[in-house]
């Protein structure tokens, strides 16, 4: 089974040019066109954690939201959600805390493809990297107290400047971390903070970050992607 992957810090939907426009991000979810697809700032931080996509046009994707959300008017828990096609069964979906000296949380969704369960988590990691490792820990130990041994990819916004140091170092055997390349800040990108982590299970094909013309504008991180093939165990 090959699935893709994308990872994509939203920004609350604010470009830019400062603008708030949903529409343009749901038009770069579109050029990416992943099976699986992490979000972070999808929410509001402030009031009722109103989602910044409008439920009525991800209703006219091909996707729709693995649920967490705390709130009515959310799509996920601290700005992390889950999109998924809708072809995908959501067995279930879960919030996650993470300890933090700032709201941060993750989504984690359970999913049968083809006949295969696997886990998907999307998170975004501390920005001071004070709790950065605790919270990579935090999310191990979680998928390692979980009964099933499923395939998963955690993927999202790690704020994790190295590729290979830091918190990233709390990945080790048993995972693959997936740096598709610069993607912060998204018109002149210096930075490799968006990855995907991906669990034994699974092979990384190929990996990319997506900068085109309307990425560029769209958020001030880049997407990144990539494709994974689930092994034959």
């Amino acid at each position: 089974m090959r699935l893709t992957f994308a990872s994509y810090n939203i920004h609350k939907a604010v470009g830019l040019d400062r603008k708030r426009d949903p529409e343009r991000i749901l038009s770069v979810l579109h050029e990416i066109d992943a099976d699986i697809i992490a979000l972070q700032e999808a929410d509001r931080r402030i009031g009722q954690r109103a989602s910044v996509l409008p439920r009525a046009e991800i209703d006219d994707t091909h996707w729709r939201v693995v649920e967490v959300a705390k709130r009515p008017r959310s799509i996920g828990w601290h700005g992390n959600a889950l999109l998924v096609r809708r072809d995908m069964d959501v067995l279930d979906g879960e919030a996650l805390d993470l300890p933090t000296l700032e709201p941060r949380g993750a989504a984690c969704g359970e999913l049968m493809v083809e006949g295969h369960r696997l886990r998907v988590i999307g998170t975004h990691l501390d920005l001071s990297g004070l709790r950065r490792r605790d919270q990579i820990r935090s999310l191990l130990e979680f998928c390692n107290g979980c009964e099933r041994d499923l395939p998963t990819v955690i993927m999202g916004d790690f704020n994790q400047w190295g590729r290979r140091t830091g918190a990233m170092r709390e990945f080790a055997e048993g995972w693959h971390v997936v740096t598709p390349g610069r993607s912060y800040p998204s018109r002149q990108p210096v930075a490799t903070l968006d990855r995907i982590v991906a669990s034994s299970h699974w092979d990384c094909v190929e990996a990319q970050v997506h900068h085109t013309g309307l990425s560029a504008v769209a958020s001030d991180h880049l997407p990144v992607i990539a494709t994974l093939d689930l092994i034959k165990k």
